[in-house]
């Protein structure tokens, strides 16, 4: 049977049993230079890569599901060799506006589960559903549809092509104190993507913007008390995931009260567990109470937490807050490897092993393709030599094939949008409401 028509049945299969839940409960996504996440990285040499050797033949690792369990995702995992597990571990990035035979490799070669589009990658509208496409059927042998995302929150970060009507800064959202102004933003902004064939968006911004030297952070939070930041970002969270797209939200544990650009340097805050527990977790603890699917974590040490390893590296921040007191057990995927705070400090490659082994479940590497390679080649490494243990793999794999069977991910070609397509009227009538609206947030 083919894996698409087994993917079908799979997924045909789980709605019956589990409906159309939305939430699970008991990832630097982008900014413009210097701050966005789809600016580029710091340069870095590229670790050596063993990509450059042979591909290994696939290592079988299929193992029978554990007793009791017959859920459609068991069986799927069951099914998967340790290569594509690996694969869907990992997020990368693009060169260029149409395919080439690099990132074509890397996603039928090494069985990449996602890629993330930046504004470099969209040209027109027709060239980038060309790209989406052609990249979904590179992965017409894959074991799962591809996660395919990208960070469009408004404002200053926008990576929709001209045609599109301009929407504003969550600032400015923020400012009307209309938790439905922000839920329909987020229908609005799931209603962009999906006409691009994109399933993911790196967004709402959960972080509190109380830094007033912060300079990754200003206008894309929704404002400066936890308040404000938790009334509007778990609207435009639950507005998205209502329209049928995937909501990342970020920066985990937030990133706020930073005064260094993690695409630049390592940024420290010195804040206690208590601290962050009372006032940067307040919209995290929220929007998982409220059903987030997936969580960005940021590139910031807290040196009272763990003096070692920044929080999208940390066990500690990760494992044991995140996971544990927090209770969440969605996706939880790394902001940019690449960026100076990881690239510069722990290495891209071994970076991105620390990430995972904290309980992270997807790193996001999106840029130098060589980059890409060798962490696939690390993680595919370190599972062969015990390092990285199956059971932790099968935690992460069984996380994102839940979020994709859930979402009903496909990897069937995007009809090319005409105008009539795009929601700018839509966008037009909610931006007059928005200017009318009488918040008294300032």
């Amino acid at each position: 049977m083919n894996r698409y028509i087994a993917w079908l049945i799979a997924l045909l299969t789980l709605v019956a049993l589990i409906g159309c839940s939305s939430g699970n409960n008991g990832n630097e996504a982008a900014e413009p230079p210097p701050i966005e996440t789809g600016t580029e990285a710091p340069s870095a040499s590229a670790p050596p890569t063993e990509s450059q050797a042979n591909e290994p033949e696939p290592t079988n690792s299929a193992s029978l599901p554990p007793a009791g369990e017959t859920d459609e995702v068991s069986t799927m995992l069951s099914r998967m060799s340790l290569e594509e597990k690996i694969g869907q571990m990992i997020m990368i990035g693009v060169d260029g506006t149409s395919m080439d035979q690099t990132a074509e490799r890397l996603i039928k070669d090494r069985h990449i589960g996602g890629v993330i589009f930046y504004k470099d990658n969209i040209s027109t509208i027709g060239d980038a559903v060309k790209f989406v496409n052609d990249l979904k059927a590179a992965n017409d042998k894959g074991a799962a549809p591809l996660l395919l995302g990208v960070d469009q929150e408004g404002g200053i970060i926008n990576r929709m092509p001209a045609d599109f009507e301009a929407i504003p800064d969550s600032r400015a959202v923020g400012k009307s104190n209309d938790a439905s102004l922000a839920k329909e933003l987020g229908g609005l902004l799931a209603d962009e993507l999906r006409v691009m064939g994109l399933n993911l968006n790196f967004a709402p911004v959960l972080d509190i913007n109380s830094n007033p030297k912060n300079p990754v952070i200003g206008a894309r939070s929704f404002g400066n008390n936890a308040e404000i930041v938790t009334k509007m970002g778990v609207a435009e969270m639950q507005g998205m995931q209502e329209a049928g797209m995937i909501a990342a939200v970020k920066h985990f544990p937030g990133h706020g009260d930073t005064s260094v650009d993690s695409h630049r340097d390592l940024p420290v805050v010195n804040k206690s567990l208590e601290e962050l527990q009372k006032f940067e977790w307040v919209p995290f603890r929220s929007a998982i109470e409220g059903g987030a699917d997936v969580v960005m974590a940021a590139h910031i040490l807290f040196p009272r937490i763990d003096n070692e390893v920044p929080a999208s590296l940390s066990k500690v921040i990760i494992g044991d807050e995140l996971r544990g007191t927090l209770g969440y057990d969605g996706v939880v995927i790394t902001d940019e490897m690449t960026m100076g705070a990881i690239a510069d400090h722990y290495g891209i490659v071994n970076g991105s092993l620390k990430a995972i082994l904290a309980g992270s479940d997807i790193v996001m590497v999106a840029h130098e393709y060589s980059n890409m390679q060798s962490v696939y080649d690390k993680l595919l490494k370190s599972a062969k030599d015990g390092t990285l243990s199956e059971q932790r793999i099968d935690e992460s794999v069984r996380r994102i094939l839940t979020l994709k069977l859930k979402y009903a991910l496909s990897d069937a070609p995007t009809p090319i949008p005409t105008a009539a397509d795009l929601p700018n009227s839509q966008i037009r009538d909610w931006k007059t409401r928005l200017s009318q609206a009488k918040g008294g947030q300032k």
